[in-house]
């Protein structure tokens, strides 16, 4: 998730829909995924979403619901799935695994209290992870839509990046601050919420504070990352004055007389990621909502009127947008 710290320092603005006409944006799929996923079950009956079988596929209803955006605007989406989980973030996994595991006990004492549905639906929200039938069949539908996935290495993010860098991509989509560290160079924040989305710049960014990337990770890593619990009483201004100061992360620690394990590889986490060099996309998509859609019916069961409207939305912009952009 990163540290939301990061905001205070990134250089955003507002960017109208329009000026991303006929971009293509890398999607950080577990980020987007997962916002949907709890959303859809916050605030849609259980029922609709759910097998005969009992397994849940709410995905299936919160990727429809949040795809047609894309498709309105002109935006080709690759979706960038995480692969293996880097080893210095086992903690912080097995920390969001301990929080879910409290908050499913709480949704079963709820339940055993017929606690009122919207305490319910919030502690559901909360216990959601992105199960193997969640990513199979998120694949499915998004190959059915012939929207391009790419599978990395390691972090999804990380990978997003390396492809905007390379400019095979126009924008990185996430809402995780993370990708500025990584070096995205223009970063998509709520893409497909109301509104405009929010542009993050990184050369600006680096820019605005007189830093270098390295310099710039450094005090990422002095605030706390993902991968490692910050300094004491060191926030965003404190850590780019004592990186300033003091040239980079090892000066600053050492004023500090402060240590972080394992300092360096974090370092290289964010400047040097495991990444796929030989990503080749294929950017002239053909939906087939027809085939889409009977997957999602009738394949998996979700209820119609759940999805109507997301394909409907995504026929329509296919013909307002020209199909010949499409195939």
């Amino acid at each position: 998730m990163g540290n939301a710290d990061l905001r205070s320092l990134a250089v955003l603005s507002d960017i109208p829909f329009e000026e991303l006409a006929g971009s293509v944006v890398a999607v950080d799929a577990h980020n987007w995924l997962y916002r949907y996923l709890t959303t859809t079950v916050k605030f849609t009956r259980d029922d609709a979403y759910t097998t005969e079988e009992g397994t849940e596929v709410a995905n299936l209803i919160g990727v429809v619901q949040g795809l047609p955006k894309f498709f309105e605007h002109d935006i080709t989406p690759v979706f960038v799935f995480d692969g293996g989980v880097t080893d210095l973030k086992t903690a912080e996994v097995a920390e969001r695994r301990e929080q879910r595991e409290r908050y499913e006990a709480e949704l079963e004492t709820a339940k055993a209290e017929d606690a009122d549905a919207e305490r319910v639906a919030r502690l559901q929200s909360r216990t959601q992870r992105l199960t193997d039938v969640i990513h199979e069949t998120t694949r499915g539908l998004l190959a059915r839509l012939d929207v391009p996935v790419v599978e990395a290495p390691a972090e999804g993010e990380a990978q997003a990046a390396h492809m905007a860098r390379r400019e095979q991509v126009d924008y990185v989509g996430t809402e995780d601050y993370d990708a500025l560290l990584l070096g995205a160079p223009y970063t998509l924040r709520g893409l497909t919420s109301k509104g405009d989305p929010e542009l993050m710049e990184f050369q600006a960014t680096l820019e605005e504070h007189g830093l270098t990337w390295e310099q710039l990770v450094d005090v990422g890593i002095l605030m706390g990352t993902d991968f490692n619990d910050g300094i004491d009483g060191v926030g965003p201004k404190t850590a780019v004055k004592l990186v300033r100061e003091h040239g980079d992360l090892w000066g600053a620690l050492d004023a500090q007389e402060a240590h972080i394990e394992g300092a360096d590889l974090i370092r290289e986490l964010f400047l040097d990621p495991d990444v796929d060099e030989d990503i080749s996309l294929e950017l002239d998509i053909e939906p087939d909502v027809e085939a889409a859609r009977a997957y999602v019916t009738d394949e998996w069961g979700v209820a119609s009127e759940e999805v109507d409207r997301g394909f409907e939305r995504i026929e329509q912009s296919l013909v307002q947008t020209g199909l010949d952009r499409w195939t």
